[in-house]
């Protein structure tokens, strides 16, 4: 890496948490699952202060934050508007030169060590927070096959900040656009057999001595898109007893094109029926998601694959699971004014 490329780009091996405000929440949690000795494919960030240099050059045209902050959250209508303005604006621009040259640096070493295709994808600094999620705001492009496709695509997921939906959001939740910020994850593409999510408590009752995985055929965009029914099995935590099996139609699945990007594709009818994750397989990715429960000390939402060739189980993200979570942390009852009332009222009593 070029000296001065640092400030622009930061490998997975360099990054934890610690460093959400540079490298958004998905960079973060990459960097921290593999200095945490968890498979994950090979990539680097493109941190946030390439994007506010962009923006700063974008601004002395015209506003940007300053338009959005003013937006009301219920005007569909001047969300939407501004929304496409925003990003064919964000989309048009060009890259600063020393951003597009570390960019090149971090893209061609990486490339050196695989050569392979690349996954482009959306890291907010205010995404998979303990306390809200911008998971799914924001863009990510799949098997992007070029140096030229990896530059626009960062763009892309630049631009995908200002999404209706993530304007909406951030609005709605009075987030301040000064705070917000885009990094952006250049991750090797894992060829995928089969992949999935996976939950460390169940998200139908918050059982935490139980895991829920759910997979299917091919790319975990056809799961995560809800494009697919997907096997599921439930998993007891300690004693890997799987107590639910359900094998789905599995009538499609999502598979690389040669040019770049992704295709959807119907299952051969003798797989369409068969399980995607053998037991031992299940095993396997239960010890996984014991040992990132472990490290992060509390329930996570997973995504993981199973490379095609060499059958490794790999982690594509974590982040914390909210539903159960934010219930748990909801107080019981308001706060009484008199502290006393509260004890008589268990016990039934007046005053």
């Amino acid at each position: 890496m070029a000296q001065n490329d640092s400030g622009f780009v930061g490998w997975f091996a360099e990054l934890g948490l610690a460093d959400r405000p540079q490298v958004g929440g998905k960079g973060g949690s990459l960097g921290e699952l593999e200095r945490a000795g968890i498979a994950v494919p090979p990539g680097f960030v493109v941190k946030t202060a390439a994007f506010e240099q962009f923006l700063a050059a974008a601004e002395q045209e015209a506003p940007i934050r300053a338009r959005v902050a003013a937006l009301d959250p219920e005007d569909l209508a001047g969300v939407t508007a501004l929304s496409r303005q925003l990003r064919a604006r964000v989309h048009a621009a060009p890259l600063p030169p020393d951003i597009s040259a570390a960019i090149e640096r971090a893209y061609t070493r990486l490339n050196a060590q695989q050569q392979a295709a690349v996954a482009v994808r959306s890291s907010a600094t205010t995404e998979d927070a303990a306390d809200a999620s911008f998971a799914g705001l924001q863009d990510t492009y799949l098997w992007v096959r070029s140096l030229e496709q990896t530059l626009d695509k960062v763009r892309s997921c630049w631009g995908s900040l200002y999404s209706v939906e993530s304007i909406t959001y951030r609005r709605r939740h009075g987030f301040a656009e000064a705070d917000v910020a885009m990094a952006v994850v250049v991750q090797t593409m894992v060829d995928a057999r089969t992949a999935g999510v996976m939950f460390t408590r169940s998200p139908l009752t918050g059982d935490r001595s139980v895991m829920a995985i759910e997979g299917s055929w091919g790319l975990g965009s056809a799961v995560v898109g809800g494009e697919v029914t997907p096997d599921r099995w439930v998993i007891g935590k300690i004693t890997g007893e799987i107590s639910v099996r359900e094998i789905s139609n599995k009538q499609i699945c999502h598979v690389p094109l040669t040019e770049g990007g992704i295709e959807s594709v119907e299952v051969p009818e003798a797989r369409r029926h068969t399980a995607c994750m053998s037991d031992e397989e299940l095993q396997a990715l239960r010890a996984i998601g014991r040992k990132v429960e472990r490290h992060y000390g509390r329930p996570q939402d997973i995504e993981w694959a199973v490379d095609r060739h060499s059958g490794a189980i790999l982690l594509l993200q974590s982040r914390p699971e909210t539903v159960w979570s934010s219930k748990e942390a909801a107080p019981v009852d308001r706060p009484a004014a008199d502290p006393s009332l509260h004890v008589l009222k268990i016990f039934g009593g007046s005053r």
